[in-house]
This record gives structure tokens, C-alpha cells and sequence, in this order.
């Protein structure tokens, strides 16, 4: 059979390339399913892709300011962060527990009090007449094995989902250029080059994303810090420093920062307590709405209300590890977007300089 003769209007070549998309848009979908499927697992792979990408702009750095080498620079990022976060907890693990075991010993007096307080109005009284119900059926011993195994199988994922991240992103920092090479040999021949800029672009997107979640993260660590000093709570700077590093888990990463403060201020009495609450119901706000909308507008060019729009979105459809990753994701999705939809398909070339 002899070459199809292409019309003189182009038609032929007008279907193959129409084929061609049609091609692509399916994979698209059948990949879109597939991460659908196996949400966890690719959340835990982009976990360790940005991982790896923080790592290697670290390394980078002191790569270029010391004569160690890209391998020799790895290694003292690694053992560094490693070095801080052992520090950290070093230094305030030994003053929150001492903290908690004041609460614990102040707690029936604390519950006896509160109680006192509700009991002077009608529907406190209705609350206390439930609690012995709820009470007993909290303590049936089925009831209590049942959560003490969730809370222990909760927690033993949670270490090795962060176990199974580190090593991602670990291997992954140590020879990137090997995993690049395989994933632009997957394209054609004709694509590579482009495929290979596109995942620059996408490494590039990843990499300002991460410096200005870092900067708010600086940001929340420097406010939170000033403000217990302010108002009197003990280890404030330490305590700042561990809000600033949750503070890249949105919604629950504030709420597990807040628990330390709270845990060092219940035995001084409600006024302090209600301080510490305003001030990182306060902080949360600004973080919230006003300074990481601006931020990732300015690093990645994602619009604030595209921002917060998928993070409700990925929370409702994937839960916790939704809301965590819902900017980064979006930031490569609507980089992908432009580059090969609007850029390739459409033809308009200035949406990737965007």
C-alpha cells in the first residue's frame, strides 16, 4: 500500500494531528484515573519529589559557597536538618512534659471547677445529665481497645508514611538526573527536548513554590515567637521555631502547634489561655488569607482564590493529605496548562512566560 496522499487543503494531516491530541487527552484521563485510584501513594511521591527539590537547593547552595562537592554538600544538609530537628526537640520535650504533667495532676481539680461553671445554667445541667452515658460508653472495654488499636495504627502509618517520604526524597536528591533521563526517554523521539523543558519549568515551579512557603513559614515562626514573648510564655522562641515548621501542614499544622503553649499556660488561669488562642487564631488568619495567597502569587503566579478554591476542593475529595499538597499540585497543574495546552495545542507561546 502506497503513502496516504495528503489533500492540498491539509486534511489528512489536520486528522492525524487531531488523532494525535485525541491520543493524549485519553492518556491523560486514563493517568488522571489512575492517580485517582492511588491517591495515597502519589501523594507520598510528590511528598518525596519536593523533598528532594528542597534538599538539592540546599545542597546547591552550599555547593556553591564551599569546596565540598555536590555529594559532600548533600550530606551536610541532610546531617544539618537532621542535627536542628534532634536539637529542638531536645531543648523542649524536657519542659512540655513537665508542663503536662502539672495538667495532668491539676486536671480532676480543673474539671471539678468547670463543672461547677456549667452546672449554673439550664442547658449545662442538660450536658451533665448526658456525660455519665457518654462516659460509660467511652469506658465499655471493647470501646477503649478499639481506639487504643486505631491511635497505635494511626500513628505507626504516619511514621512510616514519613519513613517511606524520606528515603523518596533521598534517593531521589542524591541522583536526580537519573530519574529525569528515564522519564524523557518515555516520550518520542521528536518530543524529548521539549519534554525535558518541561520538566525544567516544572522543577523550576516546585522549587519557587517551596521558597515561598518557606518564607511564610519564617514569617509565622518570627510573629508567633514575639508574640508569646509578649504575653509571657516561657520558650517562646522555641516555641515559634516549632510553629513555623507546622505551619507548612495547612489547617492542622496550626492546631498541633497550638497544643504546646496551651499544654505550659493551663495552670496559670483562662486569661492566659484565651491570649495564647487569640494569638494563633490571629496569626492563622493573617497566614490563611492574606500572607500565603500573596506569597504564591508572587513565586508561582497562582491566583489567591485558585489557591484556596482546590484546597477546599483536594480536601474534600482526598481528606488531610489533599489540603497539604492542594498549592504545590495546582501550581504544576495550571504550569502544565500553559505550557501544554495553551503554549503546544493553542499555539499562544507567551502564556509560558507567564
Amino acid at each position: 500500500m502506497g503513502p496516504v496522499k495528503q489533500d492540498k487543503d491539509g486534511t489528512s494531516g489536520r486528522t492525524g494531528s487531531f488523532l494525535n491530541e485525541m491520543v493524549v487527552a485519553a492518556g491523560m484521563v486514563l493517568l488522571l484515573l489512575l492517580i485517582w485510584s492511588t491517591a495515597q501513594i502519589f501523594f507520598l511521591i510528590f511528598a518525596g519529589v519536593l523533598l528532594a527539590i528542597f534538599l538539592r537547593s540546599l545542597s546547591h547552595w552550599v555547593d556553591n559557597h564551599t569546596p565540598l562537592g555536590s555529594g559532600g554538600s548533600l550530606a551536610v544538609v541532610i546531617f544539618a536538618l537532621l542535627g536542628l530537628f534532634g536539637l529542638g526537640g531536645w531543648y523542649l520535650a524536657p519542659d512540655i512534659a513537665e508542663q503536662a504533667d502539672a495538667l495532668f495532676q491539676s486536671l480532676p481539680r480543673m474539671i471539678h471547677h468547670l463543672g461547677a461553671q456549667i452546672d449554673q445554667y439550664e442547658w449545662g445541667r442538660r450536658i451533665l445529665a448526658q456525660a455519665p452515658k457518654a462516659a460509660e460508653r467511652f469506658t465499655r472495654p471493647f470501646d477503649i481497645l478499639s481506639r487504643v488499636t486505631g491511635v497505635f495504627s494511626t500513628a505507626l502509618g504516619m511514621v512510616m508514611n514519613f519513613i517511606i517520604v524520606f528515603f523518596i526524597g533521598l534517593y531521589l536528591a542524591i541522583d536526580p538526573g537519573r530519574y529525569r533521563t528515564g522519564l524523557i526517554q518515555l516520550a518520542p523521539i521528536d518530543r524529548r527536548d521539549r519534554t525535558e523543558q518541561v520538566l525544567n519549568r516544572l522543577g523550576d515551579t516546585l522549587q519557587w513554590w517551596l521558597i515561598g512557603r518557606m518564607v511564610a513559614m519564617v514569617v509565622i515562626g518570627l510573629l508567633t515567637a514575639v508574640g508569646l514573648w509578649l504575653i509571657g510564655v516561657p520558650l517562646a522562641l522555641m516555641l515559634g521555631l516549632l510553629a513555623g515548621i507546622l505551619n507548612f501542614i495547612p489547617y492542622l499544622g496550626p492546631i498541633l502547634s497550638i497544643v504546646p503553649p496551651l499544654l505550659m499556660v493551663v495552670t496559670e488561669g483562662p486569661t492566659m489561655i484565651l491570649y495564647v488562642v487569640f494569638l494563633y487564631v490571629a496569626i492563622q488568619a493573617i497566614e490563611s488569607y492574606l500572607l500565603t495567597p500573596i506569597i504564591e502569587q508572587k513565586t508561582v503566579s497562582l491566583p489567591p482564590a485558585l489557591a484556596l478554591s482546590t484546597q477546599v476542593l483536594m480536601g474534600v475529595l482526598f481528606g488531610g493529605l489533599g489540603v497539604i499538597f492542594a498549592s504545590p499540585i495546582t501550581a504544576v497543574g495550571l504550569k502544565l496548562v500553559k505550557m501544554l495546552y495553551i503554549g503546544d495545542l493553542l499555539g499562544d507561546k507567551r502564556a509560558e512566560a507567564e
